[in-house]
């Protein structure tokens, strides 16, 4: 028996793990993998995104390990016009975009775990509820026929989440772009600023951005159109000449320079996919004490970099939630636990519906089309709006937990 079953140690999985321990919960995480994952390989961080890591208490070691990005430029492939944009400090927390490694932050967050919080090579059959007492309880069922009985279960297990389907959520589908990602390794260094070193190329239907993690590694991205899809066990090689070669051929010298350097290992490539907003708007995100965040809730497309940022949010929003449900003994009191999951769905449906539009927008405006009217809104956009956007989308905050000084007192108990 369990108080908190989460599915998958991904950003939203652990993250909310870390929550559910600020206020007194114990969280049992359940990953399919044998190790963490670091599938992605980078990300940026959005002032939204250290609002949340500072209310789990994470914010400082997390900082200390990339350096804050103060200005990109976008690059016109047929026009060779370049503009600059300026991201300014949040006004909430001073924060700027910074960026990091996938598997660093999961690290980060793992380690505020107590000991045996996460059970590898975890595979789920089947979740239904059943009610003992009078009292609705989830029971999880393992490949290997291990049955978990639980207070709550909270799906943070990706695009092909289990556990919205079990809640009825439509699958998420194609943009009708495909999205490679690489990270490239300079031994002598890559030269560039860490303070403007995000750089992006946009033309009719194709995307890249590169940003540097540190004095040696770089993390890029190309996003296109593609009629043409790749093999699905393409191997590295394929997809570092398919870019180069065919895709990108045409990019500026500098992105191809980056793509060349490329860490064959870490290159994937995969259809970008997001789930329909009036799905999250009008769908089941919680049903019982079962529930779903981060891209198991709202997949995205990546245009916006919003993806992992709102995964941090919602563990903060579930967290504070399920945190009004702690009975004086330091227990999730299970007769409240369906309010607390059904509040912290209503909060987010209407910002993970906004995101994952905006994103989708983002890309659509560079994604067909080479007409007058479509060349302009390109212009418009990338040139006057585009930091407005990720400005007034990054200003969010979440919220904070309730300390555990505030709820009742429990007592320590380390996870099975």
């Amino acid at each position: 028996m369990e108080e908190v079953v989460i599915v998958g140690a991904g950003i939203a999985g652990l993250a909310t793990a870390v929550a559910l321990k600020k206020v007194g919960v114990r969280a049992l995480i359940l990953e399919r993998s044998n190790e963490l994952r670091a599938t992605g390989t980078a990300l940026g961080l959005f002032a939204n995104a250290w609002v949340a890591l500072d209310t789990l208490g994470v914010s400082d070691k997390l900082a200390a390990l990339c350096s804050p990005l103060e200005r990109g430029y976008i690059t016109d492939v047929r026009t060779k016009s370049i503009q600059e944009v300026h991201y300014r400090p949040s006004s909430r927390n001073g924060a700027l975009p910074r960026a990091v490694h996938r598997k660093v932050l999961l690290e980060v967050l793992a380690e505020e775990l107590p000991p045996n919080s996460i059970r590898f090579s975890s595979r789920i059959t089947s979740i239904e509820t059943q009610v003992e007492h009078g009292l609705s309880i989830c029971i999880v069922t393992l490949d290997n026929g291990t049955i978990i009985k639980s207070k709550v279960v909270i799906g943070c297990d990706g695009i092909h989440s289990i556990v919205a389907r079990w809640l009825g959520l439509r699958p998420p589908v194609s943009s009708g772009r495909l999205g490679v990602r690489g990270l490239s390794v300079f031994p002598k260094g890559h030269g560039f600023d860490h303070s403007d070193a995000l750089q992006q190329f946009v033309d009719v239907g194709r995307r890249a951005a590169f940003f540097t993690l540190n004095d040696k590694e770089v993390y890029w991205f190309f996003g296109a159109t593609c009629p043409k899809d790749m093999e699905k066990e393409a191997d590295p090689e394929m997809i570092q000449r398919e870019v180069m070669e065919d895709l990108a051929k045409d990019f500026p010298p500098l992105f191809l320079d980056i793509v060349k350097h490329s860490d064959l290992s870490s290159l994937t490539w995969a259809p970008l996919m997001f789930r329909y907003p009036w799905d999250i708007l009008l769908g089941n995100l919680a049903r019982s004490n079962i529930t779903v965040a981060g891209d198991a809730m709202h997949p995205m497309t990546p245009d916006l970099g919003q993806g992992g940022c709102s995964a941090l949010e919602d563990a903060v929003v579930l967290g504070r939630h399920l945190g009004d449900s702690i009975s004086k003994h330091g227990k999730l009191e299970t007769q409240y636990i369906g309010l607390a999951i059904g509040r912290y769905a209503k909060e987010r449906r209407l910002r993970a519906a906004t995101l994952v539009t905006a994103s989708y927008l983002s890309g659509w405006l560079q994604e067909d089309g080479s007409s007058r009217i479509m060349r302009f809104l390109r212009v418009v956009f990338y040139g006057l709006l585009l930091a407005r956007v990720v400005n007034g989308i990054t200003e969010h905050d979440c919220g904070k937990l309730p300390s555990v000084s505030s709820l009742p007192s429990c007592e320590s108990e380390s996870s099975i």
